[in-house]
């Protein structure tokens, strides 16, 4: 097992299915105490399965985990006085007001706004002013801010966020992780779950997770270092016949559109040349080629091969 003592959660071969569907399959990944964690990975790729086992409201199949030392299955009314979970799916009372909701999630565990209001001040106060507005009347954005004030308002160590930026505008996106980024420094571990790729930079360290399996799991940094193949951007006109011309070739490993130009992976005895000369034969002679250094979604397309 994993030491407990550095880490705020450990998992260890954890398994989940659902009838013949496998949901989780033998996961196995640690967080630090204090670590912002990303658990990156498409939709339909277990991640809300995983925060539900973690956060003691599914059984696992299967396998170990510990969240702040304490068992999801038999300590859950131990671990959920000490965590914050964050639903995917919006799921405060409607028709309650702002300020309505939050005094209930503080009632519950057994607090008052006022007592953590400077954990939740910076956030709360762009509501505030719509306070006694129904919580099904808010924008997506304002959503997102009081959910995050309802998860944080009993100071929990751990905040569970499952999707939180999912339908959201970018400028709030933006916004919404610059708020993790400060609430790191009142010693809270955070783990995001999140099916977007360029998110992943903006933690400590990633899990990358793909039809119910983990991938890898370290920092943005190392994934990218272990990329094994020379890559290579290309553009030029009619990107999806390029593509189509350069998955038939043999030296060439993936070939995948990234806006508006290919990231092309070689062999590892093929280079720059052999491309260009691949795309000169099929007629391609404007085509432009550059090496390039992988990225996140470079390393997630080679990882899910």
């Amino acid at each position: 097992m994993i030491d407990s003592m550095e880490n705020d959660v450990v998992v260890e071969k954890l398994c989940k299915s659902y009838d013949s569907t496998v949901a989780i399959d033998n996961i196995t990944f640690s967080v630090k105490k204090g670590e912002l964690f990303g658990l990156i990975g498409p939709d339909g790729a277990g991640k809300t399965t995983l925060f539900r086992i973690l956060t003691s409201l599914l059984l696992p199949d299967s396998g170990k985990a510990l969240v702040c030392n304490l068992d999801p299955v038999r300590d859950y009314k131990k671990l959920r006085l000490k965590i914050g979970y964050m639903p995917g799916k919006f799921s405060l009372y409607q028709d309650l007001s702002v300020e309505e909701n939050l005094k209930f999630f503080a009632t519950v565990f057994g607090t008052t706004i006022e007592e953590n209001y400077y954990l939740i001040k910076e956030i709360y106060s762009q509501i505030e002013p719509f306070k006694n507005r129904p919580a099904g009347k808010l924008s997506g954005g304002m959503k997102q801010k009081l959910a995050l004030s309802c998860a944080l308002v009993h100071k929990p160590a751990i905040l569970f966020l499952d999707e939180p930026t999912t339908g959201v505008d970018a400028v709030s996106r933006r916004e919404f992780w610059q708020m993790l980024k400060r609430l790191k420094e009142y010693g809270i571990t955070i783990i995001v779950s999140t099916p977007y790729m360029d998110e992943a930079s903006l933690c400590d360290k990633v899990a990358l997770i793909s039809q119910s399996k983990l991938l890898v799991e370290d920092t943005v940094e190392r994934i990218n270092a272990l990329y094994p193949y020379p890559l290579f951007a290309v553009s030029g006109d009619k990107l999806s016949k390029m593509q189509e011309l350069l998955r038939k070739q043999q030296h060439i490993k993936s070939v995948y559109l990234f806006g508006q130009e290919l990231h092309v992976s070689m062999k590892p005895t093929f280079g720059l040349e052999d491309l260009r000369n691949s795309l000169l034969s099929g007629g391609y002679i404007g085509a432009k080629v550059s090496p390039i250094l992988a990225g996140i979604e470079d390393s997630f397309m080679i990882l899910s091969e």
